[in-house]
């Protein structure tokens, strides 16, 4: 029966229709797998037939599977090309634009090749180079690296892309943004011509991903199963007005102290908000961490497992946290401050409701950000919910004056006086006299009456 027919009889294609080598299906019934995601059933079919890929997916939709699992069916079938050395090289090299989604990756990898005989090397900033050299020279097949340490491990000539078999690039959107363009253009420029590329990202028309795609890839196909502006169905988003920052530290305690959830994640637009706050809430007898860019390595691997086993309910972060964090039970985020853009909102939000699971966004919204509340909720086509905590009420409950759409009405502002009409070339006397001062530089006076008698020689 085709999987088409079996949709028309309303059955879901089960792992076992895919395809897979039975390690691989062993290894996902033991991760406790039931069912393959929308992302999977397009996904793993298409890698499989060969070929270069761009496929778009919102975060949390499970497409780290859906590359992983064809691409280590290829190294389980496929003999590995034969070189001149006679030694393997990586066959499968995963590209990640962050230490943490690389991790992830490399974990969920290992759950999956555990039986197989493949074995899979770490490579990010932030660990020790020497052993990172070491462990490529013992020739992994799979290399899960972040683009720049990658690069220097290649300019020291710790590895060898020469025979790679299949090149991922996981968050291409990502990488850009955090400027590993030239880095990513690099590793490609390494690996065999003869590859299989597949790119990953979370935006369709990302400004500068058609140049990394024509970069990369060779006529590709092109799998859209959701972008990040589609609607995400299991996530609802709602929004609680505040009148100031101290409103909206009361409220978020409050939302902390009384609401149910497994784990939290609570986002600031800046490092400095984000250490004031978690202060704060520890201060206030709630169980939280603190994670941004600046902490040191091993002590955001702290975090991150103090978060994961529960030790902490709640994480104050910012946006270096948006993508690439994968950790189950996260059912609630808190917008402490609105992001600057949909797409960043969208990929915070993106860490609760995944894999299928219910969750809830909360955004604390002053006066200050209504505009942008409003831009947000067109440019993603959501319906944010509003919320009220008794004896929190806010003052503020949106602009007096109001656009069409709802914007708040700006000042106009006040023209100076003496400012220049552009309709009539008027100047005012200021520029006028500053400009004929620059005129007259380097020029000699004309002596007045006065000054010319003052200096005629007397008889």
């Amino acid at each position: 029966m085709t999987d088409q027919k079996k949709k028309m009889d309303g059955q879901i294609p089960g792992w076992t229709d895919l395809g897979l080598e039975k390690q691989l299906l062993d290894a996902i019934e033991t991760m406790g797998l039931e069912h393959p995601l929308p992302v999977q059933l397009e996904t793993i079919p298409a890698i499989l037939k060969g070929g270069d890929w761009q496929i778009t997916a919102h975060t949390g939709s499970g497409k780290t599977l859906a590359y992983l699992l064809p691409a280590n069916h290829r190294l389980l079938t496929n003999d590995a090309p034969e070189n001149p050395y006679r030694q393997p090289r990586p066959r499968l090299l995963i590209l990640s634009p962050t230490r943490e989604l690389a991790s992830q990756i490399h974990d969920v990898c290992r759950s999956l090749i555990r039986n197989t005989g493949l074995h899979p090397c770490l490579v990010t900033g932030g660990e020790d180079f020497g052993q990172q050299k070491r462990q490529l020279k013992r020739n992994p097949q799979i290399v899960v690296a972040t683009p720049g340490r990658l690069r220097e491990h290649l300019q020291k000539e710790s590895v060898d892309l020469g025979w790679l078999e299949i090149l991922v690039l996981d968050e291409a959107d990502r990488m850009l943004d955090m400027g590993f363009r030239d880095d990513v253009q690099a590793i490609a420029d390494e690996c065999s011509a003869q590859r299989q590329s597949i790119l990953l990202s979370a935006t369709l028309y990302h400004k500068g991903l058609g140049g990394m795609r024509g970069a990369v890839l060779r006529d590709p196909g092109n799998i859209v199963i959701n972008t990040v502006r589609e609607k995400h169905e299991s996530i609802e988003h709602r929004i609680i007005l505040a009148d100031d920052p101290t409103h909206k530290t009361n409220l978020l305690q409050r939302l902390l102290d009384q609401r149910e959830y497994t784990k939290a994640l609570v986002f600031t637009n800046t490092r400095r908000h984000a250490e004031a706050l978690a202060a704060e809430l520890q201060g206030g007898g709630i169980r939280s961490a603190l994670l941004h860019g600046e902490i040191p390595h091993d002590e955001r691997k702290r975090v991150l497992s103090l978060f994961k086993d529960g030790t902490v309910q709640v994480l104050v972060a910012t946006d270096v946290a948006a993508r690439g964090l994968d950790i189950a039970k996260i059912d609630l985020v808190i917008n402490y401050d609105l992001p600057h853009s949909g797409d960043d909102y969208a990929h915070r939000s993106g860490r609760t409701g995944r894999a299928g699971e219910a969750g809830l966004t909360i955004s604390l919204v002053g006066p200050r950000e209504w505009n942008l509340m409003l831009s947000i909720q067109r440019y993603l086509k959501l319906t944010f919910g509003r919320d009220v905590i008794e004896g929190l009420e806010a003052r503020f409950s949106g602009p007096k004056k109001q656009k069409k759409s709802g914007k708040a009405v700006g000042r106009k502002k006040k023209k100076k006086h003496g400012k220049k009409k552009a309709a009539t070339g008027e100047l005012p006397v200021k520029v006028k006299k500053r400009l004929r001062d620059r005129k007259n530089i380097g020029k000699r006076r004309k002596p007045t009456g006065s000054q010319e008698a003052a200096t005629k020689p007397s008889p």
